[in-house]
């Protein structure tokens, strides 16, 4: 159960996160938190799995590098397992599961689109499954906003 001081950090933090040189203390006094209080609390919501990460969100293409959304069709008792090693990947921007034949759906991220295809065949070889690649037509802007 999260408590309110929780759900607070985390809805305030969607909207984006001070770009100074004491970033956590600048976020923490728009919260009425100390900069110790906020930080520990942060690596609590890690901890326990609230958060799965906390960090920013690159636009890869804008940076010169390349980024494209993939799934996996993965049997549901190897689904767990499966994750875990297409999360142990560094350049897996978010994984998510979805109620499809393709249930595995994920993002890389990489400074070349030769490099997201080495991380993609690296988990084929890993998994054993085939990974479609759903490379980008068009951009959309969605800013998804979830209330804690």
């Amino acid at each position: 159960m999260l408590q309110d001081i929780d759900r607070r950090i985390i809805n305030q933090l969607q909207n984006g996160f001070p770009l100074c040189a004491r970033p956590f203390e600048a976020a923490a006094k728009a919260l009425d938190l100390n900069e110790s209080d906020l930080i520990d609390r942060l690596g609590m919501l890690l901890k326990n799995g609230t958060l799965t990460r906390f960090g920013p969100l690159y636009n890869a293409d804008r940076m010169g590098g390349a980024n494209v959304l993939a799934a996996m069709s993965v049997p549901l008792e190897r689904f767990d397992a499966v994750a875990d090693q297409v999360n142990a990947h560094p350049e897996i921007a978010h994984n998510y599961a979805r109620d499809h034949a393709l249930n595995m759906w994920f993002v890389a991220a990489a400074p070349t689109l030769e490099a997201v295809e080495q991380v993609f065949c690296a988990i084929a070889a890993e998994t054993g499954l085939t990974v479609h690649r759903f490379p980008k037509e068009r951009e959309f802007f969605v800013e998804l906003m979830l209330t804690a």
